[in-house]
């Protein structure tokens, strides 16, 4: 019985976040309230707080199943997230290998979407989840800073910017896929030209 109960509840809370994210993506963040979510959920508003105590704490989660997609880690010693796959692309610095991992991560872009979309309009409206978004960025420029110290490469004083500059064009670029762009990955020049940035930016382009 224990274990049923368990079950149900695992089943209340994923369908809570299922159904979050949805409203998110066609309603909008800031028109969606925790009654909303709720009633489309088939549940009430107690039982949502039996689960999250805020939507905050609910886009937490959200932010937790996008690492999950995108294979990043926790990390036992901050408790924020890394990929070590990002760290090692960038120690190697090479434009191949940075331009597998771009790739990777751009190959995600359709699943990742409404978790991409709905936290850029949370983030902009509520300082909560900006707050929350701002730490989950940290956390791949922390990967990047990672594997450019692990090279030492460029000035050291520089390495983080590097890791924002980086990230910011890949942000940039998915959002550009993803709010219409829908450009092929495989034989658009808007892939080739982040790659490009990425490998002059924290790979050994940039040494050039």
């Amino acid at each position: 019985m224990a274990n049923l109960r368990q079950r149900q509840k695992e089943s209340t809370r994923k369908r809570l976040l299922e159904v979050a994210l949805d409203l998110f993506v066609t309603r909008g963040y800031v028109a969606t309230t925790i009654d909303d979510i709720a009633s489309a959920a088939g549940t009430t508003r107690v039982t949502f707080y039996a689960h999250f105590e805020s939507r905050k704490d609910l886009m937490r989660a959200l932010m937790g199943e996008l690492n999950e997609i995108l294979g990043r880690h926790t990390r036992p010693d901050t408790g924020g997230s890394t990929a070590s796959p990002l760290v090692e692309a960038v120690q190697v610095g090479s434009r191949e290998l940075l331009a597998d991992w771009l790739r990777n991560q751009a190959r995600q872009w359709p699943r990742i979407r409404p978790y991409i979309l709905s936290a850029t309009e949370a983030s902009a409206v509520d300082p909560d989840i900006r707050s929350l978004f701002h730490e989950w960025i940290e956390d791949v420029v922390a990967d990047v800073v990672e594997g450019l110290d692990a090279a030492d490469r460029f000035d050291a004083a520089g390495r983080h910017f590097r890791g924002e500059l980086a990230f910011a064009n890949l942000d940039q670029t998915a959002l550009y896929w993803m709010r219409g762009g829908g450009f092929d990955i495989d034989t658009a020049p808007e892939f080739d030209v982040m790659v490009e940035a990425w490998w002059r930016l924290v790979g050994t382009g940039g040494l050039r």
